[in-house]
């Protein structure tokens, strides 16, 4: 699954993370560093299973969770209309 901005979304990374602007709805999504690792993982052809060892490996303490923050951060982006499969 290979997983991409939608058309009207750009991104600029921070040094904080990212920020997101849907240019449809003039809205900006701010990313932390953690949200943002997943999300360049994922529009650079990685899955979800490998975006969670990423994070793991940056992460160590917060290994046993890693799973399921990628899966709340690809649905909250799915969400809000931000990316696509």
């Amino acid at each position: 699954m290979t997983w991409t901005l939608r058309a009207h979304v750009a991104m600029t990374e921070t040094e904080d993370g990212a920020v997101l602007l849907d240019e449809h709805l003039g809205k900006y999504f701010q990313l932390n560093r953690s949200a943002t690792l997943v999300l360049r993982h994922l529009l650079d052809g990685g899955t979800a299973t490998s975006a969670a060892n990423c994070l793991s490996q940056w992460h160590p303490d917060a290994a046993a969770r890693a799973q399921g923050d990628v899966t709340r951060i690809v649905d909250t982006l799915v969400k809000a209309g931000l990316v696509h499969a």
